[in-house]
């Protein structure tokens, strides 16, 4: 069981960039899978959150508006398209699995209910 996100890099603040969050070793059409980000000194906050179906999505009130999150369950792939970035956006961002049904709201957000991590991808948004 594998979990890669990549798409990281450099952006001026107002600008666009899209994270892919890839799985190996499972079908992940068979699971939700959520994004998280953690920027420096600071904990694990929850970002976005989508079905395994992608009929339901959540966002963190900070990115509500900016990021949308969606799937390509044929190509087991996630992804997490972030717009009018702000510096403080700036963070590694990781995409988890979450391994039962959909959680109750606000529960998609706790690093704890996942059960498995990608490596990061570092988004750094600065001019």
């Amino acid at each position: 069981v594998q979990l890669q996100a990549s798409g990281g890099g450099l952006v001026q603040p107002g600008g666009s960039l899209r994270l892919s969050c890839a799985a190996s070793g499972f079908s992940i059409g068979n699971y939700g899978i959520g994004w998280f980000r953690q920027a420096p000194g600071k904990g694990r906050e929850g970002v976005s959150y989508i079905s395994s179906s992608g009929g339901r999505t959540f966002y963190s009130a900070s990115v509500k508006g900016r990021f949308t999150v969606s799937r390509e369950n044929a190509k087991d792939t996630v992804y997490l398209q972030m717009n009018s970035l702000k510096p403080w956006d700036t963070a590694v961002y990781y995409c988890a699995r979450y391994p039962g049904s959909n959680p109750i709201a606000g529960l998609w957000a706790a690093p704890s209910q996942y059960d498995s991590w990608g490596q990061g991808t570092l988004v750094t948004v600065s001019s």
